[in-house]
């Protein structure tokens, strides 16, 4: 299964990707930003089977491919992890109730 990963940070993609690879994940597209991947989404025919999201993130922050990935008909049933700093209880439940399926805090 592929997965696409979002995050800014350069040491906590490869740590996701270290994470993924050892759960056997190997097909890992990797952005630094939520535009990058959002282009990327909606300009290829392959199509992850999980996206893994950061929420703080430059020229398109998380929340924002979120909400983008749930509006496309192409995108919308791919499984989604938040997986950010942000903690506050309001952001868990704003992310859960527009469509992330886990929500997962560093």
């Amino acid at each position: 299964m592929k997965v696409l990963v979002a995050e800014d940070s350069s040491t906590m993609r490869h740590i996701l990707v270290k994470c993924l690879n050892s759960m056997g994940f190997n097909e890992i597209r990797q952005f630094g930003d939520g535009e990058s991947a959002v282009e990327w989404l909606d300009g290829s025919n392959e199509k992850p089977g999980l996206i893994l999201l950061d929420w703080n993130m430059p020229k398109m922050n998380g929340f924002q491919v979120l909400q983008h990935v749930r509006s496309q008909a192409s995108t919308k049933s791919i499984p989604i992890i938040m997986v950010t700093t942000e903690s506050e209880k309001d952001s868990v439940i704003k992310a859960l109730s527009a469509g992330a399926n886990d929500y997962l805090i560093k």
